[in-house]
């Protein structure tokens, strides 16, 4: 009879939930080598321009891969 005591008498376990660090960007997408900043100082106004307008597909397509990495922080 005493054996049967014992085994109600057992405490429930009890769940304890813990916050766990767990990076929320699985990759980094690779920085574009832009074109604008291996110009010369000195260089024309127009070399600039067509080396911007260049670039900016690539940091439109860039920021769109960052903002994709980012999204599963939210």
């Amino acid at each position: 009879m005493l054996a049967l005591a014992g085994c109600a008498a057992r405490p429930v376990a009890e769940t304890v939930r813990l916050p766990v660090f767990a990076p929320c960007i699985a990759a980094v997408p690779v920085k574009p080598d832009y074109e604008f900043g291996k110009l010369a100082m000195a260089a024309p106004d127009g070399e600039k321009i067509l080396a911007l307008a260049r670039d900016w597909p690539r940091a439109r397509w860039y920021e769109g891969q960052l903002e994709a990495a980012l999204a599963g922080c939210r």
